[in-house]
């Protein structure tokens, strides 16, 4: 069961209330996968800063972390709905769809 605390944590206005980390998350939403340091040089932001939205983005059930090896990769969550949803209303505003 998720605490009212944990919901709280992801409105949409706490989710969307970093541009930092809407940046990211069009990033991996139009690229689909990326490494943690492809993020960081499209994104043009410092690696801690990435890692913190990246371990939110997460914990939103938004993205998923793949681990192989010591390598870890970012994918967009696309079966979740919201990721989903997210996806169409980037791709129209981006012109893409």
């Amino acid at each position: 069961m998720i605490s009212e605390q944990e919901r709280n944590d992801y409105k949409f206005e706490n989710l969307f209330g970093s541009k930092a980390r809407i940046k990211i998350l069009k990033i991996l939403c139009l690229n689909h996968e990326l490494s943690i340091s492809q993020i960081i040089k499209k994104a043009s932001l410092n690696h801690s800063c990435v890692l913190k939205h990246l371990n939110y983005l997460d914990s939103a059930g938004l993205i998923q972390e793949k681990r192989f090896g010591r390598i870890k990769i970012y994918r967009y969550k696309i079966e979740n709905f919201k990721a989903k949803s997210l996806k169409i209303f980037i791709e129209i505003w981006e012109g893409k769809h």
